[in-house]
């Protein structure tokens, strides 16, 4: 964990608290937080981070390490700085369980609280929501391009930092991906790890087939061989060898893996020579700069390729590497305490006003029909997304383990309509807007407009 995480904020979610401390302490606001777009080539998106965000709400507090560098920074008042040394969160959260499905102004996160504590906390949401379901999302395209062959995160040596690797590999299995080369989240999570050998560890031996021996004697019926350092078929072959005298001592070769050149042909080739030795068991594993537009040509090829590595572009997600994640208030607290919904009309960022609620339709078979974005108190046909996590500051949601948020999501994804589960192409999916939500933005708008 990062130390002193409560400066984890911008500067100015603290120096508005300072004027909110003074000026409007006992003020309660409501902010949504949700993507106002879906990113390049995505057809949905996957909810992912809700569990750090609760351990970040249990954990929260400013130490007195922190409080000195902030009385250091000579901008904050001595009755305020009293105030964070005794803060706790304490207000309330709902939020999308973790696998969810949404799109594009549904709020995936809900809170309402003391607008002192609600806008402390928002650096931390937007990053967290920001990061784990842009690669979440990514993963899932991924999976759908495998299509039925196991994936595998190979992308710690190209993440954005070392909380992001994990992050990512955590993401990513919750998607879908079969496992991580990554130790550490393999640790933390109980992620299944994978991994092969580098082409250095072919070069540090005096021939390939002495690396691979040595290997193979180390970890017998566990062992994949890259054989892709010199010249592939001569890797190839010195696989089958390898696999030939692990059979004579009662072990047999695991895989193959290939990571560079013409995947396809180079995996139908290999297969047919591992089939004409005898190994039909060995497995063929592909990587190399793997995305779901390359696996998916791979698959529509029929390329006999048991599994894929999949690295720089699922971890940075490449193509679109950013989320537009915003939080946004939609009501707060007058001078009688009176809740009174709030909206912005900048152009192109327009926000919708009151508390809100999302439900979702199925149809007869089970498959995804619409959304509804609608007002809390409004009865709408349809499954409630949102769930009380956080009540009163404190954390009252039993948090699923990890792989009940890899079902979920894989249930959620099998249920979207076909369209939107395309590589190519975006489908469109119906966000319906209740007559209530509808009818208070056009008010307020109007409101809003004629007091300009």
């Amino acid at each position: 964990m990062i130390p002193n995480q409560s400066l984890l904020v911008d500067l100015y979610e603290l120096t508005m608290a300072q004027v909110y401390f003074l000026r409007k302490r006992r003020t309660r606001a409501t902010f949504d937080l949700f993507a106002r777009q879906l990113p390049v080539n995505r057809s949905f998106l996957i909810a992912a981070g809700l569990s750090d965000i609760l351990g970040y709400i249990k954990a929260l507090r400013f130490t007195p390490d922190a409080l000195r560098y902030l009385k250091g920074l000579h901008i904050f008042s001595d009755e305020f700085l009293r105030y964070l040394a005794r803060f706790r969160f304490s207000g309330d959260i709902w939020a999308m369980p973790e696998g969810t499905v949404f799109f594009p102004g549904e709020p995936v996160v809900r809170v309402t609280a003391p607008i002192m504590e609600a806008q402390m906390i928002e650096g931390f949401l937007l990053n967290t929501i920001n990061l784990q379901t842009m690669i979440a999302s990514k993963a899932a395209r991924v999976v759908q391009a495998a299509a039925g062959r196991q994936v595998f995160d190979f992308s710690l040596r190209r993440t954005h930092g070392a909380d992001a690797s994990v992050k990512v590999a955590r993401s990513s299995y919750l998607a879908g991906f079969n496992g991580t080369s990554n130790v550490l989240a393999g640790r933390l999570y109980g992620i299944g790890l994978s991994g092969t050998m580098a082409h250095s560890f072919v070069m540090a031996f005096g021939s390939e087939i002495e690396a691979f021996r040595a290997y193979a004697r180390v970890f017998g019926s566990r062992t994949i061989l890259l054989v892709d350092t010199f010249d592939l078929w001569e890797g190839v072959r010195n696989a089958i060898r390898t696999g030939r005298e692990m059979e004579r001592k009662g072990a047999r070769l695991f895989g193959i893996r290939i990571d560079s050149g013409d995947l396809i042909s180079a995996a139908r080739r290999a297969r047919r020579m591992l089939d004409k030795a005898g190994l039909r068991y060995v497995r063929i594993i592909a990587s190399g700069n793997l995305d779901e537009r390359s696996i998916s040509r791979i698959v529509g090829e029929g390329a006999p390729i048991d599994g894929f590595g999949v690295g720089t572009h699922m971890g940075t997600s490449s193509d679109a590497p950013v989320l537009d994640v915003i939080y946004k208030m939609s009501e707060v607290t007058d001078s009688r305490g009176r809740f009174v919904p709030v909206m912005k009309l900048s152009k192109a960022k327009v926000t919708l006003p009151g508390r809100k609620q999302v439900y979702r339709v199925c149809g007869a078979s089970g498959t995804y029909v619409k959304d509804i974005l609608a007002l809390e108190e409004e009865k709408v046909h349809g499954a409630a997304l949102l769930v009380p996590v956080v009540q009163n500051g404190a954390v009252m949601y039993n948090i699923p383990g990890l792989e009940s948020c890899r079902r979920l999501a894989a249930d959620e994804v099998a249920r979207l309509p076909r369209d939107l589960k395309r590589i190519s192409g975006v489908g469109r999916y119906p966000l319906v807007m209740s007559a209530g939500l509808r009818d208070l933005s056009a008010r307020l708008a109007r409101k809003l407009r004629a007091r300009q």
